[in-house]
C-alpha cells in the first residue's frame, strides 16, 4: 500500500452514521399505512443503499414495483425534513480528521447523497472542514462508477493512484478500484448483506482510530526511508 497523500471518504456509514434518521423516514411510512415499526437493527444494515435499500428492507419492494416511485419521494422527503436529528459522526472520526490534518494529509467526502441532502448535512456533522464534497449528482455517475472519485482528485489536486479511498459498502471498494485508488473497507459501517472481507478491499479495517494508525504508519515509513 503507497502512502497517502489524501484520504476520501464515502459519508453514510463510514464517517456519520446516518442510520437512525433513514430508518425514521421508512418507519414515518410503515405506522402511515397502518403498519408497526420495523425493527432498527432490521434496517440499519441497509442504510448506505439508499432508498432502494432501505425500502426493500421496510416494505419488501423494489424498483420494478409500480408504487416504487411514489414511496421513494415520500421517503426522501420525510428524511430531507428530520435529516440531523440522530445522525451524528462514529466515535474516533473527530480523532481521525485531526489526526490526517496533523499529518499533512488531504481528507475529503464523496457520497452517493444528493446534494440537496448532503449540502445542509455536513455542517450539522461538524464536517465542513473537508477539502471537497462530492455527492450524488455531482458528476453524471454515483458510486461505483469511479467518476466521482476522479472529479475528487481533480479537485483536491491529487493523483487517484496517491489517494485511499474509505467505504462500508461493496460500491465504494469497487470505485476505488475503478479508479486506481487503495480501497479501505470501513467494517464498523453499516456494510449490507455481505461481509467486508469478500469485497478484495486493501484493507479491512475495525475502527476510525485503526485507519489512523495506519496512515500515520505509512507516513512514518515514508519519512524515514
Amino acid at each position: 500500500m503507497i502512502t497517502p497523500k489524501a484520504v476520501l471518504f464515502d459519508l453514510d456509514g463510514t464517517l456519520a452514521d446516518t442510520a437512525p434518521d433513514l430508518a425514521a423516514a421508512v418507519n414515518v411510512m410503515r405506522i402511515k399505512r397502518g403498519l408497526d415499526a420495523a425493527p432498527y437493527l432490521s434496517l440499519r444494515p441497509f442504510a448506505s443503499a439508499g432508498a432502494r435499500g432501505l425500502l426493500g428492507a421496510g416494505f419488501q419492494i423494489t424498483p420494478e414495483h409500480s408504487d416504487y416511485e411514489a414511496m421513494r419521494i415520500e421517503f426522501l422527503e420525510n428524511y430531507e425534513s428530520a435529516i440531523a436529528v440522530h445522525s451524528q459522526i462514529f466515535s474516533g472520526v473527530k480523532e481521525l480528521l485531526r489526526g490526517l490534518e496533523a499529518l499533512n494529509v488531504t481528507w475529503g467526502i464523496i457520497t452517493n447523497k444528493a446534494e440537496r441532502f448532503t449540502n445542509p448535512l455536513i455542517p450539522q456533522l461538524e464536517l465542513a472542514n473537508a477539502a471537497c464534497v462530492i455527492s450524488g449528482d455531482t458528476t453524471p455517475h454515483a458510486k461505483p462508477h469511479p467518476e466521482p472519485l476522479l472529479e475528487a482528485a481533480r479537485r483536491i489536486q491529487v493523483l487517484p493512484s496517491e489517494c485511499w479511498y474509505v467505504g462500508d459498502d461493496l460500491r465504494d471498494i469497487q470505485a476505488a478500484q475503478a479508479a486506481g485508488m487503495t480501497s479501505i473497507a470501513a467494517a464498523w459501517g453499516y456494510c449490507g448483506a455481505t461481509e467486508p472481507t469478500h469485497w478484495k478491499a486493501n484493507a479491512v479495517l475495525d475502527s476510525p482510530l485503526e485507519l489512523l494508525e495506519l496512515v500515520r504508519a505509512k507516513v512514518l515509513q515514508t519519512q524515514t526511508a
